[in-house]
């Protein structure tokens, strides 16, 4: 049986979390991405997961939401689903679709950094992609 328990978005409204799966609203904001990540690793560490998976997970996640932030309007909502029996994690960012023109960075950065985010999302991950307005990934936890 999977129980509820109460827990907050990163700004501060309540929501509700299963057990092996959580939605968080987040701000539009470029601290969003270090809420996302704080907020994923209590999550996923809830979870039991091993610290490697978890490491891996987090940077998808950030890299999903800062992609968010960066090229797409608001909202933005982060899903996690965990499914145990296959060994599964999955990540979707779903924001408001595309931006007229980018928006802030959500970290400091070099230019010659700048735009590998897609690509560190597919080494990372078993499966990726995009549904509608959703980026999506899927990481296998060992």
């Amino acid at each position: 049986m999977r129980h509820r328990r109460p827990t907050r978005r990163a700004g501060g409204r309540p929501t509700r979390l299963l057990a092996d799966h959580g939605t968080w609203q987040l701000d539009h904001r470029p601290e969003s991405a270090g809420d996302a990540r704080r907020i994923s690793g209590r999550f996923l560490r809830d979870l039991h997961l091993g610290e490697e998976t978890v490491h891996v997970a987090l940077l998808a996640i950030s890299e999903l939401v800062t992609n968010a932030i960066e090229h797409a309007l608001p909202p933005l909502t982060l899903h996690l689903r965990h499914d145990p029996a296959a060994h599964r994690i999955w990540i979707e960012a779903t924001d408001g679709g595309p931006a007229p023109r980018a928006g802030l960075p959500a970290a400091p950065r070099d230019d010659d950094e700048h735009g590998r985010g897609l690509s560190l999302i597919a080494a990372v991950s078993e499966a990726h992609g995009t549904r509608g307005t959703t980026r999506w990934a899927c990481l296998t936890t060992g």
